[in-house]
């Protein structure tokens, strides 16, 4: 929303010193956040009007050489190159210092509308009808205000709700330009008929005629040209003026043009359609609120009127109409019919009722000017609900203080509340009964709560003194699972990995490429996008997802996510599990990844297994495994299959949560270190290359008997000399006895059972 600090000065005292800058602060800290400021014609500071005197041509281009007249600066001559340049004349002068150009000397320019920011024309220099000034036209500033920090105020849509706001922040006098009494009484000259007061609550309207329809005088184009609307006519733009001035769309239809003497406000009928002022067709629905003669719709309530009746060249008697919509009507048609307007966006607020025949009133004033000659037809056709009585609030001043956090005497907070035009009395000693006006009771201040707030802005939150509130805090029960969660996310940075956080929704598309069905998988009844329609069972298409985006931008990398998989359940709520998935990425052979998740898992789950598994669909054949602990399976470490479609390797470690805490706990058990010194060797097996580390190592530990600590890999070599589908794999084993220091006899007849064995299992060892 753009606001014009003119316009505003018009309607209250700000003083002089108060500059606009100044005033964006007091509305950003007080009422609303404010944007910035942009400057609005500032050529009219030196501007003037001049007469063309004389005109002459220049040879060699089309400029001209202009004697003007002008009102400050005396005669100058200009050279100019409008095409409406001639004698006679009445524009206007900007002195912008002296140039030659086609060897004359040029003192200033004649300007346009657009060059002085009046309107958009930049096809000629301004040519002033008879009597016209440039006494209402004035540098301004244009205060921007953020749209979002007035939603819940329909009352700051308009430049005298935001004058009345700046009058009670400085304490100044409100202009109301609004005289009732403007408003004519008598038999109606249209009827209006409202099928339904829950979706327009008052709909007026006045009935003009002896209408001349032709450009706006300049202050009304320059007024609308500031703020961003579009000159267009008198007639349009004195709508424009009002909405801008008293945030109450109004609309003037064509008297000639409607059928029939009452306009009708219903539902629309399925199947009608209507050709709009920006010339689109739209068809409408049943759940639309139409504007309507007896030929049908004339206007989509809320949002734009009909080309049928719109205003033209021609047109010699209006009805102008100020309605009020529900707010819930209108949005829900502006998003049906992909249209947002100024009009709308304003409904859309919750307008107050009561505005409706303050807008007329104002339009009365205005007409007088913009079309002379012009006049009222009967009095003013007004069709309402019943107003409702002003909502009272009970305010106790000790509950407000409790609430700010600083005490206000009951003056101070009753001038307060006065300033900003509530009505405020003592219901008893200590509360304040609260009278709300009717532009801040529709959707805005409803209970003690608002009022709390509208205080608080007043008196500047700076003023109070930041302390926590004075109440016992009880903390809460450590949360095991959290604290296990957070215990994770430790061990997995510290290896290097980098947590990522995915939506809980996946598409088709993800979940087929896994061999999932849509069946198994809980629908989302309104997805925030086509590609999000199911609940996941899975953190796995989340983390492919993941992995083929990183894989555009890097080499290597490793990433985890915790996260809950939601299963769907015959009857009741779906269970959540909650799963942990890292994935460490390479463009090799990829085994290292794999090594690392099998490492991430011991250290995660100390004393677990990898055991070789049947892969599934999606995991690559030959490397895939299960994960156990304490004799039972929590998860998979495996390598993403050729049908994932990846650029490179990708080992995936997936654990259940809820299974490694249902095991995790128990008693620690201390263990003395040994009293005497243990002894290692190393043996390197020659076992085939796709045979499994963990089944030859288990061989190894079989024969070691039970004086064997440990048996550990140490590394694997393939190559020369060793023939081609042959590996060697090494093994460190720590052998001793809790009872006595092993002799070298005792640590010989280990190592030789263990070769026996081996070699009876068919196995060649190198030692």
């Amino acid at each position: 929303m753009k606001f014009s600090f003119n316009w505003i000065r018009e309607f209250t005292n700000v003083p002089r010193a108060t500059s606009a800058r100044d005033l964006e602060r007091l509305i950003t800290m007080k009422t609303a956040e404010c944007e910035g400021i942009e400057p609005a014609g500032e050529l009219l500071a030196a501007a003037c009007l001049a007469r063309v005197a004389s005109v002459e041509e220049m040879p060699g281009g089309h400029c001209r050489k202009a004697l003007v007249e002008t009102e400050r600066y005396g005669p100058k001559t200009v050279v100019c190159g409008a095409p409406n340049c001639r004698s006679g004349i009445t524009t206007v002068y900007v002195p912008l210092g002296a140039k030659t150009i086609g060897g004359v000397e040029s003192d200033g320019m004649l300007a346009s509308g657009a060059e002085l920011g009046i309107n958009r024309d930049a096809d000629g220099i301004i040519d002033l009808a008879d009597g016209e000034s440039l006494d209402r036209c004035a540098p301004d500033a244009v205060i921007e205000i953020d749209n979002k920090s007035i939603t819940h105020r329909p009352d700051l849509w308009g430049h005298y709700g935001m004058a009345r706001e700046v009058a009670a922040i400085l304490g100044s006098e409100l202009r109301d330009p609004v005289r009732l009494d403007l408003l004519p009484t008598g038999r109606p000259a249209i009827g209006v008929s409202i099928t339904d007061f829950s979706l327009c609550a008052r709909y007026s309207a006045l009935v003009f005629e002896n209408v001349t329809v032709k450009p706006s005088p300049l202050w009304l184009q320059y007024r609308l040209e500031a703020i961003g609307l579009n000159p267009i006519n008198n007639i349009v733009d004195f709508t424009n003026f009002i909405m801008a001035e008293m945030g109450q769309p109004t609309h003037a239809f064509d008297r000639e043009l409607i059928a029939g003497e009452t306009i009708f406000i219903r539902p629309a009928k399925s199947g009608e359609r209507l050709r709009a002022l920006n010339g689109e067709d739209y068809e409408l629905a049943e759940s639309n609120l139409a504007i309507a003669d007896e030929s049908g719709p004339i206007a989509i309530a809320g949002v734009i009127g009909g080309d049928a009746t719109a205003i033209t060249g021609r047109t010699t008697s209006i009805i102008l109409e100020s309605a009020n919509f529900q707010a819930a009507s209108v949005r829900k048609t502006s998003a049906q019919l992909k249209l947002r307007t100024d009009a709308s966006m304003r409904f859309e607020k919750a307008q107050d009722p009561e505005n409706t025949t303050r807008a007329l009133a104002r339009a009365v004033a205005l007409l007088a000017e913009l079309s002379p000659g012009i006049r009222l037809v009967g009095g003013v056709a007004d069709e309402r609900e019943p107003a409702a009585a002003a909502p009272v609030i009970h305010l106790p001043l000790n509950w407000l203080a409790r609430k700010l956090g600083r005490s206000l005497a009951a003056v101070e907070v009753w001038g307060i509340l006065e300033r900003l035009q509530f009505g405020v009395s003592e219901s008893s000693p200590g509360v304040l009964a609260v009278t709300v006006p009717s532009w801040r009771a529709t959707k805005d201040v409803a209970v003690k709560d608002d009022l709390v707030e509208e205080v608080g802005r007043m008196i500047g939150y700076s003023s109070i003194d930041p302390r926590a509130p004075a109440v016992l805090a009880a903390p809460p029960k450590s949360d095991p699972k959290r604290v296990f969660h957070r215990e994770l996310r430790t061990i997995l940075t510290g290896l290097g990995f980098t947590e990522v956080y995915n939506y809980s929704f996946v598409s088709e598309e993800e979940i087929g490429r896994f061999g999932f069905t849509a069946a198994e998988h809980l629908a989302v009844v309104n997805p925030i996008a086509s590609d999000q329609g199911l609940l996941r069972t899975s953190l796995l298409p989340g983390i492919r997802r993941n992995v083929a985006e990183n894989a555009k931008y890097f080499d290597t990398f490793r990433l985890f996510e915790i996260g809950r998989e939601i299963h769907k359940q015959p009857e009741g709520l779906p269970d959540e599990v909650t799963h942990l998935v890292a994935a460490v990425y390479g463009r090799g052979d990829g085994s290292p990844g794999l090594f690392e998740l099998k490492h991430a898992a011991e250290t995660i789950l100390p004393g677990s297994e990898i055991r070789p598994a049947a892969a599934r669909n999606f995991e690559h054949p030959v490397r895939a495994a299960e994960v156990v602990w304490r004799g039972e399976t929590l998860g998979r470490l495996f390598e993403f299959g050729p049908s994932m479609e990846l650029d490179g390797r990708a080992a995936v470690l997936d654990l259940d949560l809820r299974k490694v805490g249902g095991l995790s706990g128990g008693e620690t058990k201390y263990a003395a270190p040994g009293k005497y010194p243990s002894s290692e060797f190393d043996l390197s097996v020659l076992a085939g290359l796709r045979e499994y580390m963990g089944d030859v190592r288990a061989k190894v530990a079989g024969f070691a008997g039970p004086l064997a600590e440990s048996v550990e890999f140490v590394r694997q070599y393939t190559g020369p000399p060793f023939p081609e589908g042959v590996k060697s794999v090494t093994f460190r084993l720590r052998v001793g006895s809790p009872e006595r220091t092993l002799a070298s006899e005792d640590v010989g007849a280990i190592r030789a059972a263990i070769i026996g064995g081996m070699q009876g299992l068919g196995y060649e060892l190198r030692v």
